[in-house]
């Protein structure tokens, strides 16, 4: 699985374009996850030049390494090429729908591969009660 994982408000406090504290189990998640051969971690961050290296050098201090930054594959070049979408399964990001959740619930989802089962059935149920309900008053003519 390629998960791209977002730096500033997801692995550090937003105080860019200096780096901020460390987001409590951000490193430890990664690297566990990194443990597990079928992951692939990618550094998908909006920072460029002096900011990047300095975010990639901060994670590579506390012993996190991505397998490509800002890109598919290790190897691919940005030069002379269009911004365009990263490959990946996952997107760790706190800017995601819902915000970031605790480094401890991305792991779960990620290893037990249920991303929006629970939700989704939730919502599905709230929707059928709503329905229902609906359909009483309308009998009633409430």
């Amino acid at each position: 699985m390629i998960i791209a994982v977002d730096f500033d408000g997801t692995i550090v406090t937003h105080e860019y374009p200096r780096i901020g504290k460390e987001i409590p189990f951000a490193i430890d998640t990664l690297k566990r996850l990194q443990q597990n051969p079928e992951h692939q971690l990618v550094l998908w961050t909006v920072r460029e030049g002096v900011e990047l290296e300095e975010a990639v050098e901060f994670c590579r201090s506390h012993g996190l390494e991505f397998y490509a930054v800002n890109n598919n594959y290790p190897e691919e070049s940005k030069k002379n090429q269009e911004p365009r979408k990263l490959k990946a399964d996952i997107f760790i990001d706190d800017r995601n729908l819902g915000g970031l959740p605790d480094w401890g619930v991305i792991y779960r989802i990620i290893m037990t591969k249920k991303f929006f089962e629970p939700i989704t059935n939730e919502i599905h149920s709230e929707y059928k009660l709503q329905k229902k309900k609906s359909f009483i008053n309308t009998i009633l003519g409430i």
